[in-house]
């Protein structure tokens, strides 16, 4: 059974380089004190207990909610001008993080339940433009670290500026073997 993931219309490509014009859509979040690791288990079990039923729906009975992909974790603080990069490397070092699921694309806001856990909440985020860069393997320090520097200079080179700071996307349950996996880097473009 295939999972949703957002939907996106590709502007250019060249791999493993990508630039996507997203769908707006709506994400369930969480933010995390932590390191990257702990913080990303304990965003996903939270933002999976909403999925799976710690919620409330407008029946008033818990409600499933299908699986999406990518869980995308982003670390937290003022947003800043891009004037230079934000690297993965000086990010990783941080201590809060905001992971969210993306909704199925059935849902619409003020339909989805309500969760019943106050640290998990829902948002709407609008169209915009993501630069991505695609990889396997673990997610490790030092791979978000190499892919997003490889994903900045691309921004450079086709004369873009970045518009927030680097997020990391994972596609796959934990499950899967590290050259299946999919990963990614995302960063969004300054409109």
């Amino acid at each position: 059974m295939a999972v949703e993931e957002p939907q996106f219309r590709i502007e250019r490509a060249e791999a493993p380089f990508e630039l996507r014009a997203y769908q707006g859509f709506v994400v369930a979040e969480t933010w995390v004190d932590g390191d990257f690791d702990s913080a990303g288990r304990t965003g996903f079990r939270r933002i999976a207990g909403y999925i799976f039923g710690k919620n409330l729906s407008t029946r008033g009975a818990a409600e499933k909610i299908d699986m999406t992909a990518p869980v995308t974790m982003e670390p937290a603080g003022e947003r800043i001008a891009m004037t230079a990069p934000v690297t993965m490397e000086a990010a990783a070092d941080a201590t809060r993080w905001r992971i969210h699921f993306v909704m199925p694309s059935r849902w619409r806001l003020a339909e989805l339940p309500r969760p019943l856990d106050p640290e998990v909440k829902l948002r709407e985020v609008p169209a915009h433009r993501v630069a991505t860069i695609t990889f396997s393997g673990w997610t490790t320090r030092s791979s978000i670290a190499e892919n997003t520097a490889r994903l900045q200079a691309w921004l450079t080179a086709q004369g873009l500026q970045a518009g927030g700071p680097p997020q990391v996307a994972r596609y796959n349950d934990p499950f899967t073997l590290p050259w299946n996996r999919r990963n990614e880097i995302l960063i969004d473009i300054a409109p």
